[in-house]
């Protein structure tokens, strides 16, 4: 029990979380706040927009949940719209992109331009729990990091897009994880770069040494031990929240909690940041949030943290020669990534640094990268921030906006 409490509690303030706000509900979403299966759909369905499910195979026989937003009011289903897949962070799913509600969130947004709206879920999330071979008991369920995702999650999600659509490009937005996923696939399967229009990143985890608490950077160098040391305890992963943890969340970090200064600490701590994100959303936030994962993709980011390049997992030596066939972990090759590739970051980012992501901008070939105009726009911010449609989304509209014309 001790164990499942840490790891639902203290790993989602190690990624960044913030848990408190000053502003008013969105009554349109009340009705969800109590509900523990609550879905991208339901919240689409709630605000009035079109959506439709599937179930994704992956080659290596995952299934993942996708969600469509096919059309609303103010631009109905048609068969013509250009495709948008979005994919979410650690620990994190697919509703993240429509908490903050119509005209705010960015899933929103891009349905009333006229876009068609496909929000992706990767392995292991609490949607994304189902494999043809193995349950979510078996050890080797949980045997596998974003490397896996880049390889099989992501492309299947993608000839998903295409086979419904019968449209052969598209574009991809991601946020913090989803860029480390992005990246595997298009420096390892780069073919699939010619199905994609541009690809939009969002807090990109790659490059990650120079992280920006010094809390926060010696608990992700620690994660690598951390896994070594849960695997042989039969801990493999980050089960997704349940209703205690949810419900004592909230009522800490609530407005009327005389515990909310010590929340304000701790998200300080970790690289959160205040006053962003609604309070009154949190209730459903928390109904999917943490949405789990597996502890190896935890123990793959703390490699990062140490080592200070992209590269991929690092077995030690002898597992690496049998893996790899040489002693180090061999770097993704960026230098592939040749799609028009747009990064947006923010300099209050404590998970991404800004330092971070211009190399990542120097190593890259095809890029161009737009800083947020915030000085508190912090990592999570950038799918949950109350003024991210206006700092962010808009701008990513526009860019977008010159692939149609």
């Amino acid at each position: 029990m001790l164990k499942k409490i840490i790891l639902r509690c203290v790993l989602p303030v190690i990624v960044g979380v913030p848990f408190i706000g000053q502003h008013e509900a969105n009554e349109i979403f009340q009705a969800l706040f109590d509900d523990e299966t609550v879905t991208a759909a339901k919240i689409a369905q709630q605000a009035g927009y079109s959506v439709e499910s599937y179930d994704v195979l992956t080659q290596d026989g995952y299934i993942l949940r996708m969600e469509r937003i096919t059309g609303s009011k103010k631009s109905p289903p048609s068969d013509d719209k250009t495709a948008v897949l979005l994919v979410h962070g650690l620990l994190d799913a697919s509703p993240t992109w429509l908490v903050a509600g119509p005209e705010k969130a960015l899933g929103f947004m891009l349905a009333d331009e006229g876009y068609d709206v496909w929000l992706g879920n990767v392995r292991g999330n609490r949607y994304s729990r189902k494999n043809l071979f193995l349950s979510t008991s078996d050890p080797d369920f949980w045997n596998f990091i974003w490397n896996e995702m880049g390889m099989y999650d992501m492309p299947a999600m993608i000839d998903r897009i295409i086979q419904e659509t019968k449209q052969e490009k598209m574009f991809v937005v991601t946020h913090s994880q989803g860029g480390s996923v992005f990246f595997v696939m298009a420096s390892e399967r780069p073919e699939y770069q010619e199905k994609i229009i541009a690809y939009f990143a969002l807090a990109p985890a790659t490059f990650l040494s120079r992280m920006g608490t010094s809390v926060l950077k010696a608990l992700w160098h620690l994660a690598d031990y951390g896994y070594r040391v849960a695997k042989p305890l039969g801990i493999y992963e980050i089960e997704p929240s349940n209703k205690l943890v949810q419900r004592i969340g909230g009522k800490i970090c609530s407005d009327e909690s005389p515990l909310q200064l010590a929340c304000k600490i701790i998200i300080d701590l970790f690289g959160g940041s205040q006053g962003k994100l609604n309070a009154t959303l949190l209730p459903l936030i928390a109904q999917y949030y943490p949405a789990g994962a597996a502890v190896k993709q935890f123990a793959h980011y703390g490699q990062l943290v140490q080592s200070g390049k992209f590269r991929k997992f690092d077995y030690g030596v002898a597992g690496n020669i049998e893996k790899y066939g040489e002693r180090n972990p061999p770097d993704y090759n960026l230098r592939n990534v040749t799609l028009p590739t747009y990064l947006y970051y923010s300099t209050n980012d404590k998970v991404v640094d800004v330092e971070d992501i211009l190399e990542l901008y120097e190593t890259l070939p095809n890029v161009e990268k737009f800083l947020v105009p915030h000085n508190v726009f912090a990592h999570i911010d950038f799918v949950w921030g109350e003024d991210a449609n206006i700092l962010l989304y808009d701008k990513i509209l526009s860019v977008m906006e010159r692939y149609r014309k």
